[in-house]
């Protein structure tokens, strides 16, 4: 038996606070909490958080965090929405850097890539159209 949960995703960041500044004007999220420090926080992004340490703090307890990389990614965030094309142009109008426009894909899905203010690779999405 499994009695595991994904709980949360902690993004390595430069600046937490210029990070969920931005996260909350291009996606609209909630913040839900900015240590005193500044070194952590955390978006209200549903049953599994959203978190961003700061580079600093990482490194100062030997974690030793690489560079983020927007056009060599090596992962993405993905967002569910049912309107693709205004979440995108929500998100560029907050400042994400366009990676691929709106398209829709063979399987039924609407999608749309961005980069956020530190290069990481979010993609913006629909629900996979059930095929009957």
């Amino acid at each position: 038996m499994n009695n595991l949960t994904f709980k949360y995703t902690i993004l390595y960041v430069k600046n937490v606070t210029d990070t969920l500044i931005f996260f909350e004007t291009a996606f609209g999220f909630k913040r839900a909490m900015l240590h005193e420090s500044g070194d952590y926080g955390e978006l209200d992004t549903g049953s599994t958080i959203l978190s961003f340490s700061s580079l600093e703090l990482m490194s100062s307890i030997g974690k030793k965090p690489g560079k983020v990389n927007a056009t060599s990614p090596t992962f993405e965030i993905a967002f569910q929405t049912e309107d693709v094309p205004g979440a995108l142009a929500k998100a560029i109008e907050a400042g994400a850097t366009l990676v691929q426009n709106v398209e829709e894909m063979p399987w039924g899905q609407t999608t749309a890539y961005i980069s956020d203010n530190n290069g990481f690779l979010i993609e913006l999405c629909s629900p996979v159209a059930v095929q009957s």
